[in-house]
C-alpha cells in the first residue's frame, strides 16, 4: 500500500457528500490537502473543520476552463505537480426526454463532461513530465449501465469513460494512471433536488464510497486499477 504522508493531493468538488468525506480520510493519513467546490460557503466550512490553510482552497467551477486553468496555475507555482487529483465534482439531472430541457442537457454535459476535460488539461501534463501521478473520476454505474429519465447524465458519464480510455494510451510510457470508480447509489444530498423515489436507505453512505476512493489512492505504482465497481447489495445494476 502506498504511504498518503505529505502526497499532494487535490479533491475536487469537496463541498459534495462524497468529496467531504474523502477529504476526511485523507487529513486522517496526512495527506497535503487542496480542495475545491462550487459553492464558497460551504468549502470554507470544509476547510476549516479539516485545518485547510486558505491558500490550498479554491472555489472553482469545472465547467469553466479558465476557472479551473486558475486554480491549476496557482497549484503548480506552490508545486511541481499533484500527486493524485479526485474528480468528485458533477451535477445529476434526471428526467424523461419529454422534459429535459435543451439547457438540462448543456449544464450536464458542461459540469460532467467538459468539467473532466478541463481537469485532465490541467493536471495531467505536468504529471506526463514527470512520469507519476494518479487521477481519480467518479463516473458511477451509469457510466456503464442506462437507466430510464437519465439521458443526459448517463450520456456524460459514458463519454467520461471515453475520454479516460483515449488518454490513458497517451500515458502508457508513464506511471501515470487514471481510475474510474464505478459507485451505484449513494446516500448524499445529490439526491436531494432529483424527483425521483428511491430507496435511500439501502443506498451506500457516502462515507463508505470515500473509503473506495481512499483504497484506490494507496495502491502500489506497480498495478493500475483501471476501474473499481461499488454498488448497493439490493441495488445491483451491472
Amino acid at each position: 500500500m502506498e504511504n498518503l504522508l505529505k502526497k499532494n493531493v487535490l479533491v475536487v468538488g469537496a463541498t459534495g457528500g462524497i468529496g467531504e468525506e474523502t477529504v476526511k480520510l485523507l487529513k486522517s493519513s496526512s495527506a497535503n490537502i487542496y480542495i475545491t467546490g462550487r459553492n464558497a460557503t460551504k468549502l470554507n466550512e470544509v476547510a476549516q473543520a479539516n485545518n485547510i490553510p486558505a491558500d490550498h482552497t479554491f472555489a472553482m467551477d469545472v465547467a469553466e476552463h479558465a476557472d479551473v486553468e486558475r486554480v491549476a496555475t496557482a497549484i503548480h507555482s506552490a508545486i511541481p505537480q499533484l500527486d493524485i487529483v479526485i474528480n468528485a465534482a458533477g451535477i445529476g439531472i434526471i428526467k424523461p426526454l419529454e422534459s429535459l430541457t435543451y439547457e438540462d442537457f448543456d449544464r450536464t454535459i458542461d459540469a460532467n463532461l467538459k468539467g473532466t476535460f478541463n481537469l485532465l488539461k490541467a493536471f495531467i501534463p505536468p504529471m506526463k513530465a514527470a512520469k507519476k501521478g494518479l487521477f481519480i473520476n467518479i463516473p458511477g454505474v451509469l457510466g456503464k449501465t442506462p437507466m430510464a429519465g437519465a439521458a443526459a447524465y448517463a450520456a456524460s458519464k459514458y463519454g467520461i469513460n471515453g475520454l479516460v480510455k483515449s488518454v490513458r494510451e497517451e500515458l502508457r510510457r508513464t506511471q501515470v494512471r487514471i481510475t474510474n470508480v464505478y459507485l451505484g447509489g449513494v446516500d448524499s444530498p445529490f439526491w436531494d433536488d432529483i424527483d425521483l423515489r428511491v430507496q435511500r436507505d439501502k443506498f451506500i453512505t457516502a462515507k463508505e464510497a470515500a473509503r473506495t476512493i481512499w483504497f484506490v489512492c494507496q495502491q502500489p505504482t506497480s498495478g493500475v486499477v483501471s476501474e473499481i465497481v461499488v454498488q448497493p447489495f439490493n441495488h445491483q445494476a451491472i
